[in-house]
């Protein structure tokens, strides 16, 4: 099953609920058959702006196409939109093949028809054997995917994922999110994912936008986003950042932890002497062991690497991620010597 994946466009949307702006000039384009995820802060605008293509909410001002068709008088019921939310919504009276076929059967499509493409969404999504049992014999996984088959029925357009994993528990949710990739470039449709789960966003995603009070502050491939952020809110919101305090050097320096780095081009502009804080991400660090200077306060082991908590004199402790087979020789207590290995660091003002 092949659906045509559309282009769909924001220009300069802007969406207000009394003096609050939810989308300030918000402007982004899904290509045929991308998956783009909205990640922020609850209240960022994310789901506005679902909501919006969907036909569900309206914009204040701007433009938003569909294969360069104005939506702005056409309703939701008409958008051809399938839609996949945190509650799973199926009908408890309706076994599995019956809720996947249900928009279908409103649609007027004859009954071999649609018992043909739910079998064949059932199947995709791993469910075939599962097509005669009701919602309450299925596990909350189970029915997310009979939602997203459902959604997929309709043969729509677009595709758009409100949170569809956060009701679920760690485990099933890492699962489920591979599955939606694989469907999703399976089938070649046009995605617009929103979560607040950093990880979820950059696992699954072609593009992933960070939202900040209704500004896009970057959109980009995962990798760009977390190694090349644009804003110190990116920067910050992205993975795990250490905050350290900084003085400037000069327009372009800076001297962190006595160390002089280079200021990142996204970085706000600076005077010598200035007092700042500096963006490192744990990894960053280069940890040795030595006989005097920073001392290891806490050590936490995650696979693969290893989180230290170092006391530096500053007001927070700093976060380093080294190998675990690294952090074999190091434990709480000892002292180690930091570098930094970064060629330009984010800055923010004090």
């Amino acid at each position: 099953m092949d659906l045509h994946g559309s282009t769909v466009e924001f220009r300069n949307v802007k969406r207000t609920f009394g003096t609050v702006k939810a989308l300030d000039d918000f402007s982004l384009t899904i290509k045929p058959g991308e998956l783009v995820t909205l990640l922020g802060p609850s209240g960022c605008g994310k789901t506005t702006a679902l909501r919006i293509l969907a036909g569900i909410d309206k914009e204040h001002e701007g433009i938003v196409e569909i294969d360069g068709k104005d939506m702005s008088q056409v309703p939701a019921n008409k958008r051809n939109i399938g839609m996949v939310f945190q509650a799973y919504s199926l009908f408890p009276n309706m076994t599995a093949i019956e809720n996947v076929a249900y928009g279908l059967r409103v649609r007027g499509v004859d009954s071999h028809k649609r018992e043909s493409r739910a079998r064949e969404l059932l199947d995709l999504v791993g469910l075939s054997t599962q097509a005669d049992r009701r919602p309450t014999q299925l596990s909350g996984g189970q029915q997310q995917r009979v939602a997203l088959a459902r959604a997929l029925a309709i043969e729509p357009s677009v595709l758009l994922l409100d949170e569809p994993l956060s009701a679920l528990d760690a485990q099933v949710r890492a699962q489920l999110r591979e599955e939606i990739r694989r469907i999703q470039s399976t089938i070649g449709i046009s995605t617009l994912f929103v979560t607040h789960d950093q990880e979820e966003a950059m696992a699954i995603s072609d593009r992933v936008g960070v939202i900040n009070k209704g500004v896009l502050e970057q959109i980009d491939e995962p990798g760009k986003l977390y190694n090349k952020p644009r804003t110190p809110f990116v920067a910050g919101f992205v993975g795990l950042t250490n905050y350290i305090p900084a003085v400037t050097e000069s327009k372009s320096s800076v001297l962190v932890l006595s160390q002089s780095l280079e200021i990142s081009d996204h970085s706000p502009a600076v005077k010598k002497g200035d007092e700042v804080r500096a963006l490192i991400r744990p990894e960053e660090f280069e940890v040795q062991k030595a006989d005097e200077g920073a001392t290891v306060i806490t050590k936490s082991f995650l696979g693969p690497v290893t989180r230290l908590g170092i006391d530096v004199g500053t007001p927070d402790l700093i976060y380093a991620e080294i190998t675990s087979k690294e952090a074999k020789k190091i434990d709480t207590g000892d002292f180690v010597r930091l570098s930094i290995n970064s060629d330009a660091v984010m800055i923010e003002h004090v």
